[in-house]
């Protein structure tokens, strides 16, 4: 029975751990006026084609109160049991602007990178790769969204 115990507490812990670094309602961005997440692109497809996939406008997915489109029902199946498994770090934010302190809502689909299993949006392909390259880059990125969060969640627009 303790093992038992231990395990579903452990588990808690995980998932509290997993889902702080997350966003929550409101903290997804849609751009300046929208309610669609990636800009319409499906946030499965970075991870099983390695590419950006413009999603299909019947199917979608709510989740934390954006619009989420997939190319393929599958995708959205996978999204829909695992969404933290696949949705962009930051809330869909430019990773790179977080590194750099700041809060950039202007993304390009194409401008991405996974690392370690993770998917980072960008601004730029430029962003993308300073993200990767710049020693200490994804780490800034990292320590600085707390803050950031903390400051979409008092001012959300």
């Amino acid at each position: 029975m303790n093992n038992l115990l231990f395990k579903i507490v452990t588990l808690g812990l995980v998932l509290a751990f997993n889902l702080s670094g997350y966003a929550s309602a409101g903290e997804i961005n849609t751009g300046s006026r929208g309610i669609v997440a990636i800009k319409g692109y499906g946030a499965v497809a970075y991870f099983t084609e390695q590419r950006a996939v413009r999603g299909d406008l019947t199917i979608s997915y709510e989740w934390l109160g954006a619009i989420w489109r997939f190319s393929t029902e599958k995708h959205k199946t996978l999204f829909s049991q695992n969404p933290v498994k696949y949705a962009p770090q930051y809330g869909g934010y430019c990773a790179d602007g977080i590194a750099l302190g700041e809060i950039v809502k202007t993304i390009d689909p194409e401008a991405w990178r996974i690392i370690d299993g993770k998917l980072y949006l960008n601004a730029d392909q430029e962003a993308a790769a300073e993200l990767e390259d710049v020693d200490g880059q994804l780490e800034k990125s990292v320590t600085n969204w707390p803050i950031l969060r903390a400051t979409l969640v008092e001012n959300p627009d």
